[in-house]
């Protein structure tokens, strides 16, 4: 059966084409809710640029018929914009200039001049709860969705003695695993990397002083350091070493092997709306509150080895970016880490991940547990979303980490806190 979806404002930010995902059924824009995106447009960053893409991809299906009457999708579906034309029958409260209302109000006035069923899509959970309240079917935006609690760990454990002595005299083993590739295999106390139908025995690696301390840690490091792998995602909770591994196998990488031009390291920042113009200072000075914990493991670093941060920056072998730069950048040849990556939208990271040119190792770091951004959850922030989608790609590999290693005090507090 046919239905009506009427989208919020924020499905549209969060996914510039979400018009084209509802497949034969009837997509609806409310009229405000236009009147917001061209509000947006005008904001720099990440936002702004989704509200222009919107914007853009309307004004095009407008060109093949009338927005009011309906426009046919490719997919089967139909595009329209609802306007309300005189008084609508709604709750008193629903008149005040708040947009959420007016978009509710929008929603009553399709569901009852509609015989179909109508469905409100909003990534803003108390909407969805004020719609229920009022009769009004709501739901989140699902297409960009992962299920947090399926998403392959990145390694597995198997007992088969045979398997292990194999591994231990030959170093590496042709067999066929039903497990993805660049999946770690824990044989107990004998650790092996699964790709192309052989098991390669891998082992503790050290890179500028900082070594593993626990078998995630062991799997993370190996990943950081392979060439054939493009794409590093590093999932755990805070203290469990993500961004030192990263940081410390990317200088490894750029000063002693020589591999990559330069580390370009980058997190969202999330406290001034994605914005750091608020902020007095140059980029540097804008964006040291939120890059305070890359020094942290950089000082650290730099402490064992005898590094000059400074004099690093000053040659340009670390870069600190601003991640809305990405965007309009093409990046070949270098070592990227993206920390908090959980911050970020599907649609953000495939725009930062685009950009890569030939030769960039891109390392995506984050808690999906801790999250800043509105209307993100565990299931559909950017970094859940970038490792469900390359599960079985040779050049990809995940990582869990769940053990921490800050103190024991820092562990204790995220058991029991």
């Amino acid at each position: 059966m046919v239905k009506n979806y009427v989208l919020d404002t924020n499905v549209l930010i969060h996914d510039p084409n979400a018009i084209f995902s509802f497949e034969d059924n009837n997509v609806i824009i409310p009229l405000p809710v236009l009147e917001e995106l061209d509000k947006l447009k005008k904001e720099s960053g990440s936002v702004g640029k989704s509200a222009r893409d919107v914007i853009r991809k309307i004004d095009e299906l407008r060109k093949k018929g009338s927005l009011q009457k309906g426009i046919q999708l490719e997919n089967g579906g139909i595009l329209r914009v609802h306007v309300v034309r005189g008084n609508v029958d709604t709750p008193r409260f629903l008149h005040e200039r708040y947009m959420d209302n007016w978009i509710l109000a929008y929603t009553l006035d399709v569901k009852r001049k509609s015989n179909i069923p109508t469905f409100l899509v909003t990534k803003d959970i108390n909407l969805r709860i004020k719609a229920d309240s009022l009769g009004i079917p709501a739901q989140d935006y699902l297409t960009d969705r992962s299920d947090m609690e399926k998403i392959h760990k990145g390694y597995v454990e198997i007992e088969n003695e045979d398997l292990k002595k194999e591994l231990l005299k030959n170093g590496k083993v042709e067999i066929q695993l039903d497990i993805p590739p660049n999946t770690y295999v824990d044989l107990g106390d004998v650790y092996g990397r699964y790709r192309k139908g052989k098991l390669i025995r891998i082992f503790e690696r050290e890179a500028f002083g900082i070594k593993p301390r626990n078998r995630e840690q062991v799997f993370s490091m190996d990943s950081l350091l392979d060439d054939e792998i493009d794409l590093v995602t590093l999932i755990g909770v805070a203290g469990t070493g993500k961004t030192l591994l990263a940081l410390a196998c990317g200088l490894k990488k750029v000063l002693e092997e020589g591999k990559y031009e330069r580390i370009i390291v980058t997190r969202p920042t999330i406290p001034v709306g994605r914005d750091i113009g608020y902020l007095p200072g140059d980029i540097e000075t804008k964006m040291k509150p939120w890059l305070q914990p890359i020094m942290d493991n950089l000082e650290l670093i730099a402490r064992i080895k005898g590094l000059n941060i400074k004099e690093l920056r000053k040659r340009g072998i670390l870069e600190i970016e601003v991640l809305s730069y990405i965007r309009g950048r093409s990046i070949p040849g270098q070592y990227m880490i993206i920390d908090e990556a959980q911050n970020l939208t599907p649609h953000e990271v495939k725009t930062i991940l685009t950009r890569v040119g030939e030769g960039t190792k891109v390392i995506l770091i984050g808690d999906p547990y801790q999250i800043d951004t509105p209307y993100l959850d565990m299931h559909t922030n950017g970094l859940v979303y970038v490792s469900s989608k390359f599960v079985g790609d040779d050049r990809a590999s995940t990582v869990f980490l769940t053990k921490g290693e800050r103190s024991h005090l820092a562990t204790r507090a995220a058991e029991l806190l």
